[in-house]
C-alpha cells in the first residue's frame, strides 16, 4: 500500500472556474479545485449535481462553456477526448460503456490502441513492427484481466458478464490506456457493503501499483469518507465543500445539502 505520507503537493491537475451551460441551466458553475499525485479525490453531492458532468468537461466529451483545466502545467480545455486519453487520463462510466459483443480480451486490447505505432498498413499485411506490437498488447490486457480477476473469462463476450464483473472489466480497459490519472464514475454502484469494502481495498491498490492519481463519484459516503484523501461536495453545479473528508463531514452545507440533519 502507498504510504499517504508520501503524497507531496505537486499538483497534476488544475480545474479553473469551470462552468458549463445547457440552455438557461447552469449545471457545472465557477467549479475551482486542484488534484495532486497519487491523491484519491471524492467528488459527491445530490443528483443532479454537476458531478458526471464535470467529468465529462475534464475528459472533452462536453466543451467548457468557460473556464481552463491545466493538466501537469498544460492547458487542455480546447483538445479532443482522443488527446485528453493520450497524455494519461482516462475513465470508467456511470453507465457501463463496454463493448459487448466483443470479448473481454478484445475490450481491453481497444484500450491500449492508443499505444501501438504500427500504422494501418503495417498492421494489414503483418509487417514489423505490428506482430510484436500485437503480441504485447494482448499479454498486456491479460495482465490486466488477471488483476482485476477475469483472466478465466478472457473471450467470453462482454454483454454475459454480470454487472460488477462489467465494472471490473471496464476499470481493466481504463488502466490499458496506462493513465496518470483515472476517473471513476460511481464504482461502487450496485455493490453489497462486502463488495464495497473489497473495491476500496481495490483502488487502493491500484494507486499504489500503477503510481495513479484517482478522482471518483460515489453515493455511498461511508466508502468516500474511508477512502479519498481530500472529497469536493458540489450541489446545483456549485462547489460548497472541500477538504479532508473529517472537515466535509462536518461543513454544514454538506449536512444541510447532502447528508441529512441527522
Amino acid at each position: 500500500m502507498l504510504d499517504i505520507s508520501t503524497i507531496n503537493n505537486n499538483v497534476i491537475l488544475e480545474a479553473k472556474a469551470l462552468t458549463r451551460r445547457f440552455g438557461g441551466l447552469v449545471a457545472v458553475n465557477n467549479v475551482s479545485f486542484v488534484v495532486t499525485k497519487y491523491e484519491i479525490f471524492g467528488l459527491i453531492g445530490p443528483n443532479g449535481a454537476g458531478k458526471t458532468t464535470l467529468f465529462n468537461l475534464i475528459t472533452a466529451l462536453i466543451p467548457l462553456s468557460s473556464g481552463n483545466l491545466v493538466y501537469q502545467g498544460r492547458e487542455i480545455s480546447q483538445l479532443r477526448p482522443d488527446e485528453i486519453a493520450g497524455l494519461g487520463i482516462a475513465r470508467t462510466f456511470q453507465n457501463i460503456r463496454l463493448f459487448g459483443e466483443l470479448s473481454a480480451l478484445d475490450n481491453v486490447i481497444i484500450g491500449n490502441h492508443l499505444h501501438i505505432k504500427s500504422g494501418i498498413i503495417t498492421g494489414v499485411l503483418g509487417l514489423p513492427p505490428a506482430p510484436q506490437e500485437e503480441s504485447k498488447s494482448r499479454q498486456k490486457a491479460l495482465e490486466l484481466l488477471e488483476l482485476v480477476g477475469l483472466s478465466d473469462r478472457a473471450q467470453e463476450k462482454a454483454k454475459n458478464f454480470a454487472y460488477g464483473d462489467q465494472r471490473r472489466l471496464e476499470i481493466a480497459r481504463a488502466l490499458a490506456l496506462k493513465p496518470q490519472i483515472l476517473l471513476l464514475d460511481e464504482p461502487a454502484a450496485g455493490m453489497n457493503p462486502n463488495e464495497k469494502q473489497q473495491l476500496s481495498e481495490f483502488i487502493r491498490s491500484l494507486r499504489a501499483q500503477f503510481n495513479l492519481t484517482i478522482i471518483l463519484i460515489e453515493h455511498h459516503v461511508p466508502l468516500v469518507m474511508g477512502l479519498c484523501d481530500r472529497i469536493a461536495v458540489l450541489d446545483f453545479g456549485q462547489l460548497i465543500a472541500l477538504g479532508e473528508p473529517s472537515v466535509v463531514r462536518n461543513d454544514p452545507a454538506v449536512i444541510e445539502a447532502y447528508l441529512g440533519n441527522e
